[in-house]
């Protein structure tokens, strides 16, 4: 069984390639960077919630 990856390993890549995302513009300002970064922020928030609501439903919490 491959061995999981340690835990600070998994943000870095996360965002290197979230960074990766990017495009090199020069119409590509600061509030873009913003307004990418708080866009995946609450997305990664809602897909938590959603397996959090899911596992909850599933143990019957619900």
């Amino acid at each position: 069984m491959a061995a999981m990856p340690e835990l600070p390993k998994v943000p870095a890549t996360l965002f290197v390639m979230f960074l990766s995302l990017i495009p090199s513009a020069e119409a590509f300002d600061g509030g873009d960077a913003v307004a990418l970064l708080l866009g995946v922020t609450i997305s990664v928030v809602g897909v938590c919630a959603c397996i959090g609501w899911y596992a909850r439903q599933k143990n019957g919490q619900f």
